[in-house]
């Protein structure tokens, strides 16, 4: 992909802190339901405990390692998947890179059929 510019590039890096926030904010939430979780033995919620884990780290690492301006649009559109994007901040970016955004979200969103767009 193209890379942005570099006004949009520097609103990324802020975004980008934010949304990380947000979702580990909301990854400890999730581990707090788990363990408290009454209703199994403790052996059961250490290792749903465990799998949340492993599944929440190896999301973050696709949604924010590796930050690059060549990849800045993909890590922007896994931000946005997840909601972790406010509508202020996407509103931030400049107009070119908001409509690059929402025309892949169009381009990727489900058809009814439950096939996405381009796919055969």
């Amino acid at each position: 992909m193209e890379h942005l510019p570099e006004r949009d590039w520097k609103h990324l890096r802020t975004v980008h802190r934010a949304a990380l926030e947000r979702y580990c904010a909301r990854a400890l939430a999730d581990c707090a339901s788990v363990t408290g979780n009454q209703s199994s033995t403790a052996h059961e919620r250490f290792l749903a405990l465990f799998r949340l884990v492993q599944h929440r780290n190896a999301e973050v690492a696709r949604t924010f390692d590796d930050l690059r301006r060549s990849t800045a649009i993909e890590h922007l559109l896994r931000m946005r998947h997840h909601g972790l994007v406010t509508d202020e901040e996407f509103a931030g970016f400049s107009s070119e890179t908001q409509e690059r955004v929402t025309s892949v979200e169009r381009d990727l969103a489900p058809l009814g059929d439950g096939r996405r767009r381009n796919q055969r």
